[in-house]
């Protein structure tokens, strides 16, 4: 999942500062789980914060997904046509999928931070960079590239001391998690591969994956 933060409300109500109709729009997934942008912090700004100059407010249930955008504006058309800015409490993909959509001004209330897990609620941790070749078969689930902040390839560096990081000492060093995970599965000798490295060549931006129905994706 996406995990956001909200920005401060000093900073979002300077950028609506010249706009007066307003349409407020959550997120009913990531930004919901996050406490950013579900239901109850859509009514905190609707109610409180913007209180008098928003025409209407809805939850989509996936602000990423165009289709379902699509298919939950239609409530709000009306109000959609006549607002001056939209403001947005969904991640980055959600506010450009919203600007696509509307063609309004759509501004963001959030930040984006990481593709990560949940633990609890408030407990979200990093672990998946979106880097397009997955190595976790070959690793026990344990994902170097996003949980080594120099983003080794080949086992530990030497300012590991006694399975701690080296460079932000509260953290476990991840290559000794994935020795200890790769042990336990009987699979250590996963370890004696020599990983290349990274030809970041591939991983040039913007990317899209296109497949077409009964195909697989193609990544380009």
């Amino acid at each position: 999942m996406m995990i956001t933060t909200q920005k401060a409300k000093e900073a979002v109500l300077s950028s609506l500062s010249s706009y007066g109709k307003i349409v407020l729009i959550g997120c009913g997934g990531c930004a919901a789980t996050c406490q950013t942008g579900g239901s109850e912090q859509v009514k905190e700004w609707e109610e409180k914060i913007l209180a008098g100059r928003v025409l209407a407010s809805i939850v989509c249930e996936e602000p990423c997904d165009e289709r379902l955008v699509r298919r939950d504006l239609r409530r709000i058309k009306k109000e959609l046509e006549e607002a001056d800015a939209v403001l947005v409490l969904a991640c980055g993909l959600g506010v450009q999928t919203l600007v696509d959509v509307t063609g309004k001004v759509c501004l963001p209330g959030l930040d984006s931070q990481f593709y990560g897990k949940a633990e609890r609620l408030g407990r979200f941790f990093e672990r998946c960079q979106a880097c397009g070749s997955c190595l976790l078969g070959e690793t026990g689930g344990v994902c170097f590239l996003t949980r080594c902040p120099k983003g080794l390839r080949n086992g530990p560096c030497e300012d590991m001391i006694e399975g701690k990081c080296g460079v932000k000492d509260d953290l476990d060093c991840v290559w000794k998690a994935i020795y200890d995970r790769l042990e336990a599965l009987g699979q250590l000798e996963k370890l004696n591969r020599v990983r290349d490295p990274e030809d970041w060549s591939e991983h040039l931006h913007p990317q899209q994956v296109i497949w077409e129905r009964g195909g697989t994706g193609e990544r380009g």
